[in-house]
């Protein structure tokens, strides 16, 4: 009880600390690109332009389709642009490092090495790699107003290369023998080989060029989010559980 009580600590400082920086990085690097997009969305929308999907990232789908089902005229409620806006965006970056965090202290503990921030920055690394990186290869990023394949479509193979990408870096970094690189290779090359769910029609309401903008601008703050969760919780793993 108390090594969980110990973990949960770091995990917490870590992912709070974590959400903080990739707030900050989001209102620099992907708000002003989906505030730019939902212009030319809304533009698409009132000119009736068709087979554009209008599905926004911080939207959930499901809900809007359950009000509408409930009240045919009542609209999706969405925070006020804002202070509104960046604390509701605030408060999720900060709950997602916290989970994310406890994964990395749960593995930390799990693995059972020494760990050092150095480590953690190389687990952030991986954590990039697979969650960000592997994925954005066959879904990138997208902007408000964009076409996209259905949504259980897109969570299923989301979920897959993730799985996948996860474990094969996990063979790659724990095992020596040639067997097990050929597998951990195969694993992370099946989900792009199959290759993502692509919607019937492509379009979108924004220019191309700002949408190759909104992907630079969210890999790089991704990159930013697992650069600073693996070093935090690298050290203050070593601080709460190791030193302890």
């Amino acid at each position: 009880m108390e090594l969980f009580r110990r973990l949960f600590i770091a995990a917490l400082c870590a992912g709070t600390l974590s959400g903080v920086v990739i707030t900050a990085a989001h209102q620099f690097g992907t708000v002003p690109v989906i505030l730019e997009a939902e212009v030319y969305e809304k533009a698409a929308e009132a000119h009736g332009h068709p087979g554009v999907a209008h599905e926004h990232a911080d939207h959930n789908a499901a809900t809007m389709e359950k009000a509408a089902a409930h009240d045919p005229e009542a609209e999706a409620w969405e925070p006020a642009d804002g202070f509104e806006r960046t604390l509701y965006t605030g408060l999720a970056d900060i709950l997602t490092g916290i989970g994310f965090a406890l994964l990395l202290v749960s593995a930390y503990a799990v693995k059972g090495d020494a760990m050092t921030w150095r480590r953690g920055l190389f687990w952030g690394l991986a954590g990039f790699a697979t969650f960000t990186l592997a994925p954005t290869l066959g879904l990138p990023p997208e902007v408000p107003g964009t076409a996209a394949a259905p949504l259980l479509d897109r969570q299923v193979w989301w979920i897959a290369t993730v799985a996948l990408t996860g474990g094969g870096l996990g063979l790659l970094a724990f095992k020596r023998e040639a067997i097990w690189a050929v597998l951990a290779v195969a694993m992370i090359v099946l989900p792009h080989v199959i290759g993502a769910p692509q919607p019937v029609e492509s379009g979108s309401a924004a220019p191309e060029a700002l949408a190759h903008r909104f992907v630079v601008a969210a890999m790089v703050v991704s990159l930013l989010f697992w650069i600073s969760l693996g070093a935090s919780t690298g050290y203050l793993y070593r601080r709460f559980v190791q030193n302890t």
